[in-house]
């Protein structure tokens, strides 16, 4: 299946799930730029179990918006695990959602190094206060960095969710 539809079946799946458990979500999304959230949103009715979602590309948006620790930024950085569960900790609690997708990567093409390659994403998935974190090496272009990606959040969501 080609990827931009399995995007769209995937959050479409999501959003029936949400639809039948009565819960709602939010994102907080980095090297993503808000592709989560389109891709929830442009399912019809989304409305019931979306209010907010939170792009937080820089480092200060992060700790401004979801409470990202400064000391965490400085010594792990952004992309990391303890970066993405405090991102999914702070956007659950500003949207008051029962689930939060958080995701920070390095899209490319630059801006990679030894220890974080080009295309290595970290993903956290809170869902009412249980975090489960994922780390993932993507190829390709930016732009396949990056639908690779919101396909793994959602895809692991539902996973994570599904009755």
């Amino acid at each position: 299946m080609e990827l931009n539809q399995e995007i769209k079946t995937l959050a479409a799946q999501l959003g029936a799930i949400l639809t039948d458990k009565c819960l709602t979500i939010t994102t907080a999304e980095s090297c993503t730029g808000g592709g989560i959230s389109y891709a929830l949103t442009d399912t019809p009715g989304s409305s019931a179990y979306v209010d907010r979602c939170f792009v937080t590309y820089s480092n200060g948006a992060k700790h401004a918006l979801l409470g990202v620790n400064e000391q965490t930024l400085n010594s792990v950085g952004a992309v990391s695990e303890q970066t993405v569960r405090e991102m999914a900790t702070g956007a659950a609690k500003q949207a008051n959602a029962d689930i939060a997708i958080a995701v920070s990567g390095i899209a490319g093409p630059s801006g990679g190094s030894d220890d974080k390659p080009v295309g290595l994403v970290w993903f956290a998935i809170n869902i009412r206060g249980q975090v489960s974190t994922y780390e993932q090496v993507f190829s390709g272009d930016r732009s396949y960095i990056r639908l690779q990606a919101i396909a793994f959040a959602l895809k692991n969501t539902v996973s994570l969710i599904q009755p």
